[in-house]
């Protein structure tokens, strides 16, 4: 069986920074660190992990809760998050929580039997029992919205959502339906707001009737292109708060054969893989997801290292996309 002194001679180094970085990886270069991951791989070194767990009292694990898993979005925060968390020595756990408050409370279990060692949410709706200060854990939100308590990370959805609007009415268009998510939702909630000061700033009157509710799902944004489409008079454009409903909408048009965006323009929300190869690409709002998570993780391993908490809410630059859909 292999030894940390065989990893210490492939890597050239002393057992003693073999230790440490095996330990406290955020305390070696990163040069030594690759030194050292490489070295393992070739001697083949497995760790007792038991055994430093017991001795740190740590699990060296963080879960991530995930509204939805095979969300692409989430699936690129997702990755920041893992990458961060390979540098500093920790595991990732992932929870598909469905939006489902009961899944939610079974993974924060986890935490509280000391199977991993703080939360990641992925969802601005999240807190815990008693409340997210309160609770005995430590808890970090990676996409977080207006309200979501620090420490946090997101963009500024409103502002974000009010330049995809005023985007839209500079190219002429007055009457834009929006494809929204849950009315409950804490990102459909700051996205809608920032569609409202959009038209209120052009002095466009907010109309109810061209709002729609979806689920974030590809075929929600299908079904309600479909309603869209039987509105009178029917709006020439149509905004979504994520890209997966606003590429439902786009193949709900072209199945009913309305250009996009010669009969009605579209714009998404995230700039997920495929907004770009669309047909039309999508025009959309870029989040910066794997820096969100990556932002996230260093949070939460620093609070978890008991270095001081940061009550921030850490607010990333986002960028609007504008490609062929918007006309």
């Amino acid at each position: 069986m292999t030894t940390i002194l065989d990893v210490a001679r492939a890597a050239g180094l002393s057992t003693a920074t073999v230790s440490r970085a095996l330990r406290e990886p955020e305390k070696v270069t990163e040069k030594t660190r690759a030194k050292v991951f490489k070295a393992v791989e070739a001697v083949n070194y497995r760790p007792n992990m038991l055994a430093r767990n017991l001795r740190t009292d740590k699990s060296f694990t963080l879960l991530v809760l995930v509204p939805g898993i095979a969300n692409p979005f989430f699936a690129n925060v997702t990755a920041g998050i893992e990458a961060t968390a390979w540098k500093r020595g920790y595991s990732v756990l992932l929870g598909d929580t469905r939006d489902s408050p009961e899944r939610e409370e079974h993974y924060a279990r986890l935490v509280e039997t000391r199977l991993a060692d703080g939360v990641i949410q992925l969802s601005p709706d999240y807190a815990p029992a008693e409340s997210r200060r309160q609770a005995p854990y430590p808890v970090v939100h990676a996409c977080g919205c207006e309200l979501t308590e620090a420490p946090s990370v997101r963009i500024d959805n409103v502002g974000a959502m009010h330049e995809v609007v005023a985007h839209l009415i500079a190219r002429g268009h007055r009457r834009i339906a929006a494809i929204s998510g849950p009315q409950a939702n804490a990102h459909a909630i700051d996205r809608l707001k920032g569609y409202r000061q959009a038209l209120e700033a052009a002095g466009i009157a907010f109309d109810p009737g061209l709002v729609l509710h979806g689920s974030f799902r590809m075929q929600s944004g299908f079904e309600a292109a479909r309603e869209i489409l039987a509105m009178t008079p029917r709006p020439t454009a149509i905004v979504s708060i994520n890209d997966e409903m606003a590429i439902g909408a786009i193949q709900a048009l072209a199945a009913l054969g309305v250009s996009v965006p010669s009969d009605i323009a579209v714009t998404g929300f995230d700039d997920i893989d495929f907004a770009a190869h669309s047909t039309p690409a999508l025009t959309t709002v870029r989040q910066p997801a794997a820096e969100m998570g990556a932002k996230a993780c260093e949070l939460l391993i620093d609070w978890i290292e008991d270095k001081a908490r940061d009550e921030a809410v850490h607010i990333l630059p986002h960028t609007l996309v504008v490609r062929e859909s918007s006309g």
